[in-house]
């Protein structure tokens, strides 16, 4: 059985479905799917995220704001601690760094980061943490501001081997999307290669990035099986253990899971 660590289940294209989220929600388990964590990204929608956890017994939840994110809300640690008390509540995130979109709002970035992490580290629950080209900065905030013993993830995971190497140093996980399974991630499947089978998580980021063969398709989580094969493939493994190994390693950082 897989687990979809990393999903938008609030943001899914569900027009294929007749009985909407349900419906994708049944194809995921039929899938396959045992478990699936939906991450926020802003707090306009974050009841649509707790209710996603309160009505499916194999959803979990998390708070936060993506740092992409730059109308609504400003989250505060304050804010963030009530949040992380509501129902199946596992993680604090999306958070992080993104100067790929974001370069005119790097110090604002840079403090709703150490923001979450400082949450994180009051309520004793891992970081989900989107990084994008902005690797020294995201390292050196983590290890400044975070709690390395609860630590977290760094999910969909696009940088080198290098910043791999850092984070796991850090006590963190790398999670990989469908992204691996495109022909021009050549780069990043030799990450794959590299990261401990016992450090890796899988996701889907649905509704985006959508694995070969389903790309340019709307995401969901019932894909995530594509990108446990493409780990097995460059792992010389089953299938069958890396839907074992990465669900063990789910089950170790979101203890509350």
């Amino acid at each position: 059985m897989f687990v979809d660590s990393h999903c938008h289940l609030d943001r899914l294209k569900l027009e294929k479905y007749e009985t909407g989220l349900d419906g994708a929600i049944e194809a995921a388990q039929e899938a396959g799917v045992s478990e699936m964590l939906c991450v926020a990204i802003d707090l306009e929608n974050i009841e649509s995220v707790l209710d996603s956890a309160k009505r499916y017994d194999n959803v979990y939840a998390s708070v936060g704001v993506h740092p992409g994110t730059d109308v609504g809300e400003e989250p505060t640690i304050e804010r963030l601690l009530s949040l992380s008390e509501r129902e199946k509540v596992i993680a604090i995130g999306e958070t992080g760094l993104d100067y790929y979109y974001g370069q005119e709002r790097k110090s604002e970035q840079q403090a709703r980061f150490a923001v979450h992490l400082n949450a994180a580290k009051q309520c004793k629950k891992p970081v989900i943490v989107h990084t994008r080209e902005a690797r020294d900065d995201t390292i050196d905030i983590i290890r400044n501001e975070g709690d390395l013993e609860t630590a977290g993830v760094l999910h969909c995971f696009t940088e080198d081997w290098d910043m791999a190497k850092r984070a796991l140093d850090l006590n963190y996980y790398i999670s990989f999307s469908g992204i691996i399974t495109f022909k021009n991630a050549e780069e990043l499947r030799s990450v794959v290669k590299h990261v401990p089978l016992e450090r890796i998580l899988i996701e889907t980021d649905s509704p985006y990035l959508a694995p070969v063969p389903f790309r340019g398709k709307p995401n969901e989580p019932k894909y995530v099986s594509e990108v446990a094969k493409c780990v097995a493939d460059l792992k010389g493994i089953s299938i069958e253990n890396v839907a074992e190994i990465t669900t063990a390693n789910y089950k170790t950082l979101f203890k509350r899971a």
